[in-house]
């Protein structure tokens, strides 16, 4: 009967505890969801918007500098300089060799009756009337005129640019044609994605730019332009397969077209379902570890319950097993006091071995140069380990200078050991050039050691591999010189003004802090010192050091 309790309760709890977890966990991921689903739209659109700005903004320059030029031709120059054929064409030709991107196909001069008096380009249309022609009116009663794009009589779709110029009481027309696939080209760059499109239309809605994929150049659209009000506006749309499209739309401000951004939610929606999944397998591992964890303690809970009488035992366990720690620990403190030792003892008895091998009766043996040479390896591996330990911990750092007797050449030869290995395993050669009365100065050796070690650090970064670092020492004017100069790559003269800078790194992310300059340069500041560099790119770097000589004081 108990048992049945105990189960039922069991399962009490859990029902109780997984709805109380797992519902507020499941609406907050459907929100979360929601949330990042309205802003993942909103940026789509924003996007799109500012895309369909600045792309309508640049056909309008580019319109507006063509309109401009032809402005100032008809300002500047008579009806019978530009009716004249040979002068027309000289103009045409220079003004084409002094802009690659002009984007004129022809020019051509055109009367009050619109006969084309002169011409330029690669149509034979001069004689023609265009009095006939709608656009001959409108540019004569305004004064200018770009068109949309029409077949004309070159029977081929273009686009015109024509001013109307006056001579006195003699009015008449300079007109250019537009390079169709300069536009086309300028539009297509805002196509996005996969299987974005970008694209114009007139205000009917008829294409002036080549779509991406489906229709040309004077085909319809079938877009409805009065759908886009002034400024960037977004449209969407499902085709006969449910597949929703964007539409940005930004009408030109000087021309009746409509800049047109076509995106596909498929090509968008990839971070949008990575996000979804993201959440759902979030959620899924939520609920699987609060499911984990609620069957774990409700276990725990009950078996408690049921097995009270067992809790002073199971208290006595844990006590034996806090003694077990405790004993454990203290025999660890043991060992760590006494692992300091070993190293002494070693030396010690290598030396002892090596003072029993000059008796006589170890003198005479045939192994004796194999015992001399096993003592000398123990003894040589001993200073080894204590140098390294000695430099080691002759390196820790400090943040304020304490002044300790310096020899310079010392401390160099110790933090190049420190680097040894690294640089002979990516085959650096580390040459030495010290100064050989170098004086013992007042200094902090940490500090300096720190300064050097990061300087070296940076020249093996700089080589790579398969390179040389010489480290040298001089003393002049009462000053000691470190020079550590490497034959890497060299730092790039726009970036050599900010290398001291905190930081601020030439090295790979996740490779430099952009701190070690810094601080070396700080270092070596609070020692009355500076540090500076030479660099010329390609030939490498050197960096120096420079110490006053400050004489110790007598202890």
């Amino acid at each position: 009967m108990k048992r049945q309790l105990y189960r039922r309760l069991r399962l009490q709890i859990i029902g109780l505890t997984l709805v109380v977890a797992i519902t507020p966990l499941v609406l907050l991921g459907g929100a979360i969801y929601n949330q990042f689903a309205r802003a993942h739209e909103a940026r789509i659109e924003d996007q799109m918007r500012l895309l369909a700005n600045s792309q309508s903004s640049a056909v309008e320059v580019f319109l507006r500098e063509r309109t401009n030029l032809l402005t100032m031709l008809v300002e500047t120059h008579a009806f019978e300089q530009l009716a004249n054929q040979a002068f027309l064409m000289d103009l045409f030709e220079r003004l084409n060799r002094h802009s690659d991107q002009l984007g004129l196909v022809d020019m051509g001069v055109i009367d009050n009756t619109g006969l084309h008096v002169s011409y330029v380009g690669p149509f034979n249309l001069k004689g023609f009337n265009y009095e006939q022609q709608p656009w001959f009116g409108e540019v004569m009663t305004k004064g200018k005129y770009v068109s949309d794009v029409y077949m004309g009589f070159r029977l081929f779709p273009h686009i015109i640019i024509a001013v109307r110029g006056r001579t006195g009481e003699h009015q008449w027309i300079l007109r250019a044609t537009i390079d169709l696939d300069m536009l086309n080209r300028m539009v297509s760059t805002a196509q996005a994605g996969r299987i974005g499109d970008a694209f114009i239309v007139n205000a009917t809605g008829i294409y002036q730019t080549k779509p991406r994929f489906e229709g040309a150049i004077l085909d319809n659209s079938n877009i409805d332009p009065k759908a886009f009000s002034q400024g960037a506006t977004i449209v969407t749309k499902k085709d006969q397969g449910a597949i929703t499209y964007y539409f940005a739309g930004s009408w030109l401000k000087n021309k009746n077209w409509l800049l047109v951004i076509r995106q596909q939610t498929d090509d968008e929606v990839g971070g949008l379902l990575h996000t979804r999944n993201t959440v759902i397998l979030i959620i899924a591992l939520g609920v699987l570890a609060i499911i984990i964890t609620t069957i774990f303690i409700t276990n725990i809970v009950v078996r408690h319950l049921e097995a009270a009488h067992q809790e002073l035992d199971m208290l006595s366990s844990q006590l034996v097993q806090s003694e077990k720690l405790a004993a454990l620990g203290k025999m660890a403190t043991g060992i760590a006091h006494e692992i300091n030792n070993p190293l002494a003892v070693i030396g010690e008895k290598a030396g002892w071995m090596k003072d029993l091998l000059e008796e006589e009766e170890f003198k005479n043996s045939s192994n004796l140069k194999e015992y001399l040479s096993s003592v000398a390896k123990i003894e040589e591996h001993v200073e080894r380990a204590r140098k390294i330990t000695h430099n080691m911990l002759g390196f820790a750092r400090r943040m304020e200078p304490r002044l300790d007797d310096v020899e310079v050449n010392r401390v160099v030869d110790q933090t190049i050991e420190l680097l040894s290995n690294h640089a002979r395993i990516q085959n650096i050669e580390i040459r030495k050039a010290y100064h050989s009365a170098l004086p013992i100065i007042a200094s902090d050796q940490s500090q300096l050691q720190q300064v050097i070690l990061n300087l070296m650090n940076n020249a093996v970064d700089a080589i790579g591999s398969n390179g040389q670092i010489e480290v040298a020492t001089a003393l002049e004017n009462n000053h000691i010189f470190i020079h550590v100069k490497d034959d890497g790559p060299g730092i790039p003269k726009e970036l050599q003004r900010r290398i001291f800078d905190p930081f601020f790194t030439t090295k790979p992310t996740g490779r430099g802090t952009g701190l070690g300059l810094s601080i070396s340069y700080s270092i070596i500041a609070k020692l009355g010192g500076t540090l500076s560099f030479q660099s010329e790119p390609g030939k490498g770097t050197t960096f120096t050091v420079s110490l006053p000589v400050v004489t110790p004081e007598k202890k």
